[in-house]
């Protein structure tokens, strides 16, 4: 039994057919979206992240970059002097909070001044120490995201890391040569720590 001929509209059908299948297989193995770096952090590193590294940052310039206070932090085994702030980019909002490197002589004034114990609750400083405490170093610099970042932003910002460690919740991305680790968990960035290079071996 011979089939009935093909009539246009069966052709237009195919050619319609045949079109969607193949704009279907492009879609299918088109190059994945490009991530896109962490806003402002290229201005932070040229700042604050690659002086600080290379240790030269000071209080001074730390605040002028970012204006935040003085926190005295009581411990056992020692107080540490902190500074807070937050920074934002495009919308984004970070935590960041730097240690200030101190004396044991000079940690002993602070708590003398302030007649706090080691074990009291922190307290914030007076903006006078800023000026008093501008030229310090600094020893490590932490910043914080606000809201979810993923690690493949992390690397797409720094680049692979040159080392992974496991930790007990996470991986560590260490990159010496910029004095930063990255922590990461379930593909969420916690947080970012810089610390000066030779602290990592670095020099």
């Amino acid at each position: 039994m011979s089939m009935p001929p093909l009539r246009l509209q069966h052709w237009l059908l195919f050619a319609l057919v045949a079109l969607l299948f193949f704009a279907w297989g492009g879609w299918l193995m088109r190059a994945p979206d490009k991530v896109a770096p962490l806003p402002g952090l290229a201005e932070w590193r040229s700042q604050l992240l690659t002086p600080l590294a290379e240790d030269r940052l000071t209080l001074s310039g730390l605040s002028a970059a970012a204006e935040g206070e003085l926190w005295l932090q009581p411990r056992v085994d020692g107080p540490r002097l902190l500074y807070r702030a937050e920074l934002a980019a495009a919308g984004d909002a970070w935590r960041l909070e730097a240690e200030l490197a101190l004396t044991d002589s000079e940690r002993s004034s602070l708590m003398a001044a302030t007649g706090l114990g080691p074990k009291d609750a922190e307290q914030p400083l007076g903006q006078q120490l800023l000026a008093q405490l501008g030229q310090h170093g600094l020893v490590t610099l932490t910043l914080t995201p606000l809201q979810p970042v993923s690690g493949e932003r992390v690397a797409a910002s720094l680049g692979p890391p040159r080392l992974r460690l496991e930790l007990t919740e996470g991986e560590a991305w260490v990159y010496p040569l910029q004095g930063l680790t990255a922590h990461v968990q379930d593909d969420q960035l916690q947080l970012l720590r810089v610390v000066p290079r030779r602290a990592l071996g670095q020099h």
